[in-house]
Protein backbone atom coordinates (compact mmCIF):
# COMPACT_ATOMS: atom_id res chain seq x y z
CA UNK A 1 0.00 0.00 0.00
CA UNK A 2 1.05 3.40 -0.92
CA UNK A 3 1.77 5.84 1.78
CA UNK A 4 0.41 9.51 1.71
CA UNK A 5 3.78 10.87 1.19
CA UNK A 6 4.51 8.34 -1.71
CA UNK A 7 1.43 9.80 -3.11
CA UNK A 8 2.08 13.60 -2.32
CA UNK A 9 5.35 12.66 -4.01
CA UNK A 10 3.62 11.55 -7.18
CA UNK A 11 1.47 14.63 -7.47
CA UNK A 12 4.54 16.77 -7.02
CA UNK A 13 6.75 14.90 -10.18
CA UNK A 14 3.64 14.38 -12.27
CA UNK A 15 2.87 16.61 -15.65
CA UNK A 16 -1.04 15.35 -15.31
CA UNK A 17 -3.00 18.41 -14.79
CA UNK A 18 -5.17 18.41 -11.14
CA UNK A 19 -7.97 19.75 -10.92
CA UNK A 20 -9.82 20.60 -7.66
CA UNK A 21 -12.95 22.45 -6.61
CA UNK A 22 -11.75 25.93 -5.46
CA UNK A 23 -8.96 28.11 -4.54
CA UNK A 24 -8.39 26.41 -0.90
CA UNK A 25 -8.07 22.80 -2.08
CA UNK A 26 -5.40 24.77 -4.96
CA UNK A 27 -3.68 26.83 -1.97
CA UNK A 28 -3.06 24.00 -0.22
CA UNK A 29 -1.83 21.77 -2.51
CA UNK A 30 0.57 24.68 -3.72
CA UNK A 31 1.87 24.65 0.17
CA UNK A 32 2.82 20.77 -0.20
CA UNK A 33 4.99 21.72 -3.30
CA UNK A 34 2.36 20.52 -6.20
CA UNK A 35 1.93 22.37 -8.56
CA UNK A 36 -0.11 21.95 -12.55
CA UNK A 37 -3.65 22.85 -10.48
CA UNK A 38 -6.99 23.65 -12.06
CA UNK A 39 -9.61 25.32 -10.10
CA UNK A 40 -13.13 24.81 -11.80
CA UNK A 41 -14.24 28.15 -9.87
CA UNK A 42 -12.70 29.72 -12.81
CA UNK A 43 -14.59 28.96 -15.55
CA UNK A 44 -17.78 26.90 -16.76
CA UNK A 45 -17.29 23.32 -17.27
CA UNK A 46 -17.32 22.81 -20.37
CA UNK A 47 -14.37 25.81 -21.23
CA UNK A 48 -12.20 24.07 -19.03
CA UNK A 49 -13.37 20.95 -20.08
CA UNK A 50 -12.00 22.04 -23.44
CA UNK A 51 -8.95 23.73 -22.61
CA UNK A 52 -7.59 20.82 -20.69
CA UNK A 53 -8.69 18.76 -24.24
CA UNK A 54 -6.13 21.01 -26.07
CA UNK A 55 -3.10 20.24 -23.79
CA UNK A 56 -3.39 17.34 -21.90
CA UNK A 57 -3.84 13.33 -22.53
CA UNK A 58 -4.61 12.51 -18.65
CA UNK A 59 -5.47 14.21 -15.38
CA UNK A 60 -6.32 13.49 -12.03
CA UNK A 61 -9.69 14.77 -10.38
CA UNK A 62 -9.31 16.01 -6.73
CA UNK A 63 -13.32 16.50 -5.88
CA UNK A 64 -14.67 16.90 -2.73
CA UNK A 65 -16.67 13.48 -1.27
CA UNK A 66 -19.88 15.24 -0.77
CA UNK A 67 -23.11 15.23 -3.24
CA UNK A 68 -21.51 18.69 -4.70
CA UNK A 69 -17.92 16.88 -5.48
CA UNK A 70 -19.45 14.08 -6.59
CA UNK A 71 -21.52 15.64 -9.45
CA UNK A 72 -18.29 17.85 -10.29
CA UNK A 73 -16.74 14.62 -10.42
CA UNK A 74 -19.51 12.75 -12.41
CA UNK A 75 -19.22 16.03 -14.97
CA UNK A 76 -15.88 16.62 -15.22
CA UNK A 77 -15.19 12.32 -16.36
CA UNK A 78 -17.73 12.13 -18.71
CA UNK A 79 -16.57 15.51 -20.26
CA UNK A 80 -13.03 14.65 -20.25
CA UNK A 81 -13.42 11.25 -21.86
CA UNK A 82 -15.46 12.28 -24.33
CA UNK A 83 -12.28 14.12 -25.57
CA UNK A 84 -10.04 10.87 -24.56
CA UNK A 85 -8.51 12.16 -21.66
CA UNK A 86 -7.67 9.33 -19.36
CA UNK A 87 -8.60 9.83 -16.01
CA UNK A 88 -6.13 8.82 -13.06
CA UNK A 89 -8.15 7.85 -10.08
Amino acid sequence: METIEDWISELKNTDKIIIVEGRKDKEALNNLGINNIITLKQKPIYKIIEEISESSKEVIILTDLDLEGKKLYSRLRSGLQRYGIKIDN
